[in-house]
């Protein structure tokens, strides 16, 4: 467990396990405890590297806004501090986004990448849904305490006193417009999307962003042979919400295999 100064940040991290490293990267308001239920199954088969982003959990804020690209470079220069080329990543909403704008911004950096609940344009999210995160600020940071997720970073976080500083750059944050479509289309890391069926994502946007990465189609002539398997994946976990699925012991399940095999 240590901290790793990249960017102007004291960006914390842990590791655990051996292998081939694995980033992990939490969910809005998380930090690397989001995955406590799961990581014991990934640190048998992998050396996890488990990050706490820019104003989250161990990570102290720093004077910039949060932007998913400059926490993809934030989660890049740790890898080169650690000498990680080819890393595989695993992001969780927030996370997700981040991961995914690590593997554009810096494709020779991730070997294989997992978005969990994670849509590739804020649109993709649903309407009720992006009407809640337009309303997150510092007001709704201050309803939120005692909670759960406040007493995690009560405890953790190096300044307690910038939980609502969280909560306002995180809604200036999910308030901004992003397409990353094209981006997708053109993006050769191998990516396994993974949503649960009663997510905060419709059915018809975890398609669209599989239909980026090349899934759902049927090339000319290739019926009854390996063509037909893209080198991305789709998986949707049945009687799952958007808070359950970073914990189900179903994700390392689905996500480790394709990590780990030949996939063509």
């Amino acid at each position: 467990m240590s901290y790793a100064d990249v960017n102007g940040l004291r960006l914390w991290y842990e590791e655990h396990g051996e292998g081939r490293p694995l980033v992990l990267l939490h969910g809005g308001y998380g930090a690397v405890e989001t995955f406590a239920p799961i990581l014991p199954a990934l640190a048998r088969r992998r050396r996890v590297i488990a990050v706490d982003l820019q104003g989250h959990g161990r990570t102290a804020d720093v004077d910039r806004p949060l932007r998913y690209e400059s926490m993809a470079d934030d989660v890049a220069a740790l890898l080169r501090h650690l000498d990680l080329p080819g890393a595989e990543v695993l992001g969780y909403s927030l996370g997700g986004g981040v991961a995914l704008r690590t593997a554009i911004q810096h494709p020779e950096l991730v070997r294989r990448l997992v978005l969990v609940s994670t849509p590739c344009r804020r649109q993709g999210w649903y309407p009720e849904v992006l009407a809640a995160l337009a309303g997150q600020d510092e007001q709704a940071g201050e309803q939120m305490r005692g909670t759960p997720t406040y007493q995690l970073y009560e405890r953790i976080a190096p300044r307690p006193q910038d939980w609502p500083q969280l909560w306002a750059k995180s809604g200036a944050l999910l308030r901004r417009e992003y397409d990353w479509s094209p981006e997708v289309a053109a993006l050769a890391v191998p990516t396994l999307l993974v949503f649960a069926d009663a997510d905060s994502i419709p059915v018809s946007h975890m398609a669209e962003f599989y239909g980026l990465l090349g899934g759902g189609h049927r090339p000319p002539g290739a019926a009854g042979t390996a063509r037909l398997r893209p080198l991305s994946r789709l998986a949707i976990l049945p009687g799952l919400t958007h808070q359950e699925i970073p914990t189900t012991p179903l994700l390392p399940r689905l996500a480790l295999p394709f990590l780990t095999h030949q996939l063509r």
